[in-house]
């Protein structure tokens, strides 16, 4: 399995993936290069800032990604 196909199997079962996510589960260095590349290949994946909390306790920002939504 690619890692890009890993991805889509996450949002698929998780809805939202973030780097650190990415980073612990499927062994992947470089999301948002994966997530370009599943963009230029058709995919609707979009993203979002949003705050975690890091190892040292400090607030910060990653990006969120998940499937666009599509209007019904």
């Amino acid at each position: 399995m690619t890692q890009e196909e890993r991805v889509i199997d996450y949002l698929s079962k998780n809805l939202t993936i973030n780097s650190i996510q990415a980073l612990n589960e499927l062994g992947i260095y470089r999301l948002a290069s994966r997530v370009s590349n599943l963009n230029k290949q058709g995919h609707n994946i979009t993203s979002r800032m949003v705050p975690v909390t890091n190892r040292y306790g400090d607030k910060c920002h990653v990006s969120e990604y998940s499937f666009r939504k599509v209007a019904v």
